[in-house]
């Protein structure tokens, strides 16, 4: 990735009408000339897998915009993941973010992929066209015991196969900056696209807080605070947020930035149009 990359995450429907909603955001979304728009898939429904392939394949072949389709496979077998590859690859889609995906209670993990190293491996072994993105934490994953256990199991990830990396989202572009410092002190010399999850109500950021491992620097809790009764003001003000966040990492040289959208349009508009001249210079469409 040459210049800065500007892309996409979106999530497969659950219902009908969500899907004609998300036909419709997708219209919009390539309007924008994203370099890629990446699928979301997690370990809690069966059905997510074949909807997140048919759904990048939808972007791959019908929009015409690189895609990659997320895979959890802590609960998947060899076989099971061999014909998901298999169905990406007839579909031209080989952009992959391979994923181990959450511990769901209840539920033992299958043995094939304790670990997103293992299908890394697996996936750089046998199906060496694809393109193999994987996830990583500005913040530390939460499953690590310190910074430098995290930063090990990172390089040794990476080590297996991976092409480029996109971060979990934070809000604090320094936890971000020293993240990258660590990265390269561990010579990982992977691309880091970073994630940016633009919070625009008050709920929506409350839920992050208890879903991942993301935290809320005290600039942006005042935010919060300020606007709690104030929806509309709290929207402007989340939206300024991502965009200051962006105008900054881009300036300090990011390989990339990944915009978690909701499935929103407007917002993903609203912070296109507010950026767009900072990849727009000398800027190459569709790079993955």
């Amino acid at each position: 990735m040459s210049q800065t990359t500007f892309s996409f995450e979106i999530f497969p429907p659950n219902k009908e009408s969500a899907a004609e909603k998300l036909t419709e955001t997708l219209d919009e979304l390539v309007g924008l000339s994203p370099d890629f728009i990446s699928v979301t898939c997690t370990n809690k429904n069966d059905d997510l897998a074949r909807l997140t392939v048919k759904l990048a394949g939808y972007v791959k072949n019908r929009l015409n915009v690189p895609s990659i389709a997320h895979l959890p496979a802590a609960y998947l077998d060899k076989q099971q993941v061999s014909e998901i590859l298999n169905e990406l690859e007839t579909l031209g889609v080989t952009n992959l973010l391979a994923l181990r995906g959450d511990r769901l209670k209840g539920r033992k993990p299958r043995d094939d992929f304790r670990h997103a190293s293992d299908l890394i491996e697996y996936v750089h072994e046998n199906f060496p066209d694809f393109h193999i993105s994987a996830a990583c934490y500005p913040e530390i994953h939460p499953e690590s015991n310190s910074r430098v256990d995290d930063i090990k199991h990172l390089k040794y990830k990476t080590d297996q196969g991976v092409d480029s990396l996109i971060t979990q989202m934070f809000f604090d572009n320094e936890s971000f900056y020293r993240f990258r410092e660590c990265c390269e002190l561990a010579d990982i010399n992977t691309p880091i696209v970073a994630g940016i999850m633009p919070i625009v109500k008050r709920k929506q950021a409350l839920r992050i807080l208890k879903t991942s491992s993301a935290t809320l620097p005290k600039k942006f809790t005042a935010i919060l605070n300020k606007y709690q009764d104030d929806p509309e003001s709290l929207k402007a003000a989340g939206l300024a947020y991502a965009i200051d966040q962006i105008v900054d990492l881009v300036t300090q040289g990011v390989a990339g930035i990944h915009l978690y959208t909701m499935n929103d349009a407007e917002t993903a508009k609203y912070i296109w149009q507010a950026t767009r001249s900072l990849f727009e210079n000398g800027r190459k469409v569709h790079q993955v």
